[in-house]
């Protein structure tokens, strides 16, 4: 039997387009490396783009997601809290922008990958020269795994911790962020399994 011209028409996806998505950073290697690493990881790197802006401090990176977010479904800013003096107004700054979120690390990003290590909520503080997040950087390194860990280097961070040391950071995050807000202390804290689970919804299509 000859089909019909119809016959032959595409059918309509069943499926959302993915949304395009836009992730900012102020660490323009290591963290920087570590989000792009676990955006290939969950198949997600089609469509995402993640860009250090430029700047490294917190409000030029949401002004900068401000002027970018025309072009994206979704928005989002990881933001170091540390001894930044513009956090708030960085924050203060995100609320109007409905495609925008901030994805906030107390006092640093490197504390998301100490949690691969184990459960900590001690709260880090300046001491001398070093800063809140040198002073995660330097426990950081206390780990065999991570002796070498500098801010600056392009090391796959992701590969060598992907596994259980993963699977137990993005348990705990999410168990110490309550815990923060329950006692009014978000040092330390961070969001980024936030990102890493918006990485695991992308890699999946969507209904209709």
């Amino acid at each position: 039997m000859a089909r019909s011209a119809n016959s032959f028409k595409r059918k309509d996806s069943r499926f959302k387009p993915q949304p395009k998505v836009l992730i900012l950073c102020e660490d323009s290697k290591s963290g920087k490396r570590y989000l792009e690493d676990a955006a290939f990881h969950f198949r997600a790197h089609a469509q995402v783009e993640i860009a250090h802006c430029g700047v490294t401090h917190p409000s030029g990176i949401v002004e900068r997601a401000i002027e970018r977010q025309k072009s994206f479904d979704k928005v989002f800013c990881a933001l170091d809290r540390d001894t930044h003096l513009c956090f708030d107004r960085a924050l203060d700054l995100a609320k109007p922008h409905r495609k925008i979120k901030v994805i906030k690390s107390f006092p640093c990003f490197e504390f998301w990958l100490l949690l691969h290590f184990g459960y900590n909520r001690q709260p880090f503080a300046a001491a001398g020269k070093y800063s809140p997040a040198d002073q995660v950087s330097r426990k950081l390194r206390e780990k065999a795994e991570m002796a070498a860990y500098e801010k600056g280097r392009e090391t796959s961070y992701f590969g060598k911790l992907l596994g259980a040391p993963f699977t137990q950071a993005r348990k705990l995050a999410p168990r110490i962020l309550d815990e923060a807000a329950r006692d009014g202390e978000l040092n330390p804290s961070t969001e980024i399994h936030l990102l890493m689970d918006e990485f695991e919804s992308l890699s999946k299509p969507q209904l209709i």
